[in-house]
């Protein structure tokens, strides 16, 4: 499978006063501010640590799914949130956590598919930095 997605951002002004927007194809994303205060204080907008961040928890949460489907189980649900680290201007770490409620599998199967997921996930590929994992595996009543 082949296929190529695009975005585009715009900017006007310097690095701090100026300003700027973000765009996707699918327009999820449409003129969505850019700014220093955005990226580096708590300005509304986005930014691209954050765009990495959701970018990352996307294609790794999918890749596990994927995973754990051929794997022989159906997950009913898996939650991950992930931290992007910025410092001394370069991205440092991304941690991920990952919570999953999984009928029949084991707490070892879990990690064991979540760390191989953290390795093949095209995101995780393509970022040259550390990667950490957490895991919890929900307990099914």
């Amino acid at each position: 499978m082949k296929f190529t997605r695009k975005a585009s951002a715009n900017w006007k002004g310097t690095g701090k006063e100026g300003n700027g927007a973000i765009s996707t194809e699918s327009t999820v994303l449409n003129n969505t501010q850019l700014s220093y205060k955005t990226r580096f204080e708590d300005g509304i907008g986005t930014n691209p640590e954050e765009l990495i961040a959701a970018a990352h928890a996307g294609c790794f949460t999918m890749q596990l799914s994927f995973l754990i489907s051929e794997a022989g189980f159906t997950p009913e649900n898996l939650d991950t949130v992930a931290h992007v680290q910025f410092e001394d201007g370069s991205v440092n770490l991304i941690t991920l956590e990952l919570s999953g409620a999984i009928p029949g599998i084991s707490k070892e199967e879990f990690e064991q598919l979540a760390q191989k997921a953290k390795e093949i996930c095209p995101i995780s590929k393509l970022l040259n930095t550390e990667i950490t994992l957490t895991t919890t595996l929900q307990e099914l009543s």
